[in-house]
């Protein structure tokens, strides 16, 4: 079976969650069979496992409909997209598409990264769900991260194609990590952008309720939100990083009280998996994202309560409390592993691979 997964979602520096999952799953696939990596610039392969690779062209690119003619001539049996929009026009091969979630059609600010044109474009594809039935429906199967989004394309029948969940994971596996003391600092933790439906605001004004307390706001951050958060705080219990590198986010990880997160909607929660693989009990909004992701382990608070936010920190001052909590969330990583997505994965493109194709056209015989 001769595999191909799509990477050029792969960022040139620095991972956001689709180029880390792409970059992740493809790893851990070859340790259980050949893949060959598609790539659009070769500087993405600072970011890649040392895997074979073919160069095509860029997903924004006008000729994204027609990728698969470039791809036939490789005779790939299956690709294998971490995205739903991979052209397949004319594919003599398997398609395995990728849907992370739903959350842009709920909140549809686009990615600021993107030119004005796909901007539009992203927006207007979100107004209805037809388009992404039409994306979807080109595939064989479809791939997605929970069992959240499972449900609501089930709910939006956004497919019928068959859906197999191969769940995000954390770099780190919970196995290897030594059972921790609480942290003597009280540092909170979050990790995320600063969207309205990410409700930052409510952790902010919770910390007028944990004096000795200082949240860390990892991700980077405008002005304009800078401020708007520093008026709902004292200002010595909000440190904003605007960024930070994988070795001084692990560090922060590792020595945080707690991650706390009190979407009022989301598409999965890496940060939660992150913090849980290193034993650092998490403090969650309850929406069912959240309680797929943490179950028994996480603390669960209403989005819109900052008191409620508070109390669950103050819980953990107890250290009878905090390692059971710890112990917890460590046991609940387990569940996401990036073999054991890997091994989902292979079950779903041996299945595609499987599957009759139409004859490869055959060249006239001349006489």
């Amino acid at each position: 079976m001769k595999v191909i997964v799509d990477c050029r979602y792969t960022r040139l520096e620095r991972h956001d969650g689709i180029s880390r999952y792409t970059a992740r799953i493809v790893q851990a696939l070859s340790r259980r069979h050949a893949a060959t990596m598609l790539i659009s610039d070769e500087r993405q392969l600072k970011m890649l496992p040392q895997l074979p690779w073919v160069l095509g062209t860029s997903p924004t690119s006008w000729h994204e409909p027609w990728l698969a003619r470039q791809l036939n001539p490789f005779e790939p049996d299956v690709v294998f997209s971490p995205m739903q929009t991979m052209g397949t026009a004319g594919r003599r091969f398997g398609v395995v598409l990728t849907l992370h979630d739903l959350i842009y059609y709920r909140n549809r600010t686009p990615p600021r990264d993107l030119v004005w044109p796909i901007r539009l474009l992203w927006r207007l594809y979100h107004l209805a769900w037809w388009p992404q039935r039409l994306l979807l429906n080109r595939a064989d199967e479809v791939v997605t991260v929970s069992e959240t989004t499972k449900e609501l394309m089930r709910e939006h029948r956004l497919t019928d194609r068959p859906i197999t969940i191969v769940s995000n994971a954390a770099d780190v596996k919970p196995a290897d990590h030594p059972v921790r003391e609480l942290p003597t600092g009280r540092n909170l933790l979050y990790m995320g952008s600063f969207m309205p439906y990410k409700n930052v605001e409510t952790l902010a004004r919770a910390m007028n309720a944990l004096p000795g307390y200082r949240l860390h706001l990892l991700s980077r951050i405008s002005p304009e939100d800078r401020g708007r958060l520093s008026e709902l705080a004292p200002a010595e219990r909000l440190v904003f990083h605007d960024g930070v590198t994988d070795h001084e986010y692990s560090e922060l990880l590792e020595s945080a009280t707690a991650l706390l997160t009190v979407s009022l909607d989301e598409g999965f929660g890496l940060p939660i998996v992150e913090a849980m693989a290193v034993g650092t009990p998490v403090v969650l909004s309850d929406i069912p994202i959240f309680r797929e992701i943490g179950g028994e382990a996480g603390d669960y608070v209403g989005a819109m309560d900052a008191d409620a936010v508070a109390r669950a920190v103050k819980e953990l001052e107890e250290p009878a409390v905090w390692h059971a909590r710890s112990a917890a969330v460590l046991e609940r990583a387990r569940v996401f592993d990036w073999d054991r997505s890997a091994a989902e994965l292979f079950e779903v493109l041996s299945r595609v691979a499987r599957k009759p194709r139409r004859p490869k056209p055959r060249l006239p015989l001349v006489e």
